[in-house]
C-alpha cells in the first residue's frame, strides 16, 4: 500500500478577520488580492515545505501537490515550483502531482520540460497527474472551457511523445502547433514517469484513464458511490482486455490523528474555518454560479455516482456531527480511534493508494505537527500492515 500527505496549503492571515479562524465566509472569485500580505505568505511556503519535510522524515510514502488559481484557499499557484524544491531537499518519498492543469496553459512542451527536470533532480521520484481544472482557472486565465478535455487530452498525448519519441518533430495539433520539437531535458523514468488522473465528477476523464490503464484518485468523495465508481473503472478496463485491482485506485479522505479524541474532535473542526475550500463551506460560501456551470466544464451527461453526490461530498455539515462521523467524511481521534475507521475504509473500497487530507483550513502548524508524529509512530505502520493483510498493491508494488 502507498500512503500520501495531502493539505492545500491556505493561506491563513488572523489580523485581517477573514483567514485563521471562524472568520467571514469566502465568495471565491469574489476576494481582492489588497488583502494579501507578501510577508505572512513567504512564512507560509516555507511553513508547508518544513510540514512536506517532517511528512518524510516520519514514514509518509508520497507528498501529493495540488494547484488553483486566484483564490486563498490554496497557495499554490505552480506546483512545479513546489515539486522543484521538494525534488532537492526530500530524499525517498514520491513527488505526487495531482496536478497540473494541462488545458489553460498553450505550452505543453515546456511542461515537458519542466517535469523531465523535477524527474532527474528528485532522482525518478516523480508522479505526473493532469487535471483539467475548475471553472476558477478557466475564468482566470481566460481559457475557452468549451475546448477543455480536447486540449487535456491532446497535451497530454504531446508531452508523452516528446518524452518518448526521439526529435526532431512536428507537432501539429488541433489546440497546439510546434514546428520543433527536441527536448534536451528527458525522464529518468523509463518510458515516462507515471501519470494518475483525479477526479469526482466526469465519466468521461474516468472512462478515459480506464482504458489507458492510468491510475484513477477520488478526491474526497462519499464511500458508496465512490465504489460505484470504482467497480465502473474495473467494468471498462476489463472491457479493454485489461486487468485492473487497487493498483489503478487511489483515495483521498480527510484524517487526523491527536493526542486525545477531545482535541482531535476540536482541531477537526478548523477544516471548515479560515480559507478552505468554498466547496467545503455552507451554502453563503459557495463558488458563483458561473463558475461551477461553465458549458465543456460542467457535465451535462456521463456524471459518475461520485458526481451525482458531490455536493453532499463537498458542501460539508459542521465538522464531526453525527452524518459525518457515520459517514467517514472526517475521520479525528486518537490513533487507536481512528485506525479501525480507516481499516472500513480501505476494506470497502479496496485502494491501493490513499492520502491523508490534513493540516487545513485554520489549522496551525502545531495541529499537523502532532498529527504527523502520532501517523509516523502509530498509523502508518498499522495501515501498511492493514493493506498488506487486504491484498491492497499500489502500482509501486505491481510489475
Amino acid at each position: 500500500m502507498f500512503i500520501g500527505h495531502f493539505t492545500e496549503r491556505p493561506y491563513q492571515d488572523p489580523k485581517t478577520g477573514l483567514f485563521g479562524g471562524a472568520g467571514r465566509p469566502i465568495h471565491d472569485l469574489n476576494l481582492s488580492n489588497a488583502m494579501y500580505d507578501p510577508t505572512v505568505g513567504a512564512a507560509l511556503y516555507n511553513r508547508y515545505l518544513d510540514e512536506r519535510l517532517y511528512a518524510e522524515e516520519v514514514g509518509f510514502d508520497g507528498l501529493m501537490l495540488n494547484e488553483h488559481h486566484s483564490t486563498p484557499f490554496c497557495m499554490s499557484a505552480t506546483i512545479n515550483a513546489e515539486a522543484a524544491i521538494l525534488a532537492r531537499i526530500t530524499r525517498r518519498a514520491k513527488i505526487v502531482l495531482l496536478g497540473n492543469i494541462i488545458p489553460i496553459w498553450d505550452d505543453p512542451l515546456w511542461l515537458a520540460e519542466t517535469l523531465a527536470m523535477i524527474d532527474m533532480i528528485s532522482n525518478g521520484r516523480l508522479v505526473c497527474g493532469w487535471v483539467r481544472g475548475t471553472g476558477r482557472e478557466s475564468l482566470a486565465h481566460n481559457t475557452p472551457p468549451t475546448y477543455n478535455w480536447e486540449r487535456f487530452v491532446e497535451a497530454h498525448e504531446l508531452v508523452i511523445k516528446a518524452w518518448t519519441t526521439p526529435g526532431p518533430f512536428r507537432w501539429e495539433g488541433k489546440h497546439y502547433q510546434f514546428r520543433y520539437i527536441n527536448p534536451w531535458c528527458l525522464p529518468l523514468q523509463k518510458p515516462h514517469p507515471p501519470i494518475w488522473l483525479p477526479g469526482v465528477a466526469s465519466k468521461e476523464s474516468l472512462t478515459w484513464a480506464a482504458k489507458r490503464q492510468i491510475p484513477y484518485v477520488m478526491l474526497a468523495t462519499q464511500l458508496e458511490p465512490t465504489r460505484q465508481a470504482f467497480q465502473l473503472y474495473h467494468q471498462i478496463a476489463s472491457d479493454e482486455g485489461h486487468h485492473s485491482g487497487p493498483q489503478n485506485l487511489a483515495y483521498l479522505f480527510r484524517v487526523h490523528a491527536d493526542d486525545s479524541d477531545d482535541l482531535a474532535e476540536e482541531t477537526a473542526r478548523k477544516y471548515t474555518q479560515g480559507p478552505v475550500n468554498p466547496f467545503l463551506q455552507e451554502e453563503d460560501s459557495q463558488a458563483p454560479p458561473q463558475e461551477l456551470t461553465l458549458p465543456g466544464l460542467a457535465p451535462r451527461s456521463g456524471v459518475l455516482p461520485t458526481g451525482q453526490a458531490a455536493r453532499a461530498a463537498f458542501r460539508t455539515p459542521p465538522l464531526m456531527d453525527e452524518r459525518m462521523v457515520e459517514n467517514y467524511g472526517t475521520i479525528a481521534g486518537t490513533p487507536k480511534s481512528i485506525l479501525p475507521q480507516i481499516h472500513h475504509v480501505l476494506e470497502y473500497l479496496r485502494p491501493g493508494s490513499i492520502f491523508f487530507w490534513d493540516g487545513d483550513g485554520a489549522m496551525t502548524h502545531e495541529d499537523q505537527m502532532r498529527s504527523l508524529r502520532l501517523m509516523g509512530a502509530e498509523v502508518i505502520p498499522t495501515v501498511k500492515q492493514m493493506g498488506q493483510e487486504l491484498g491492497l498493491l499500489s502500482p509501486f508494488e505491481v510489475g
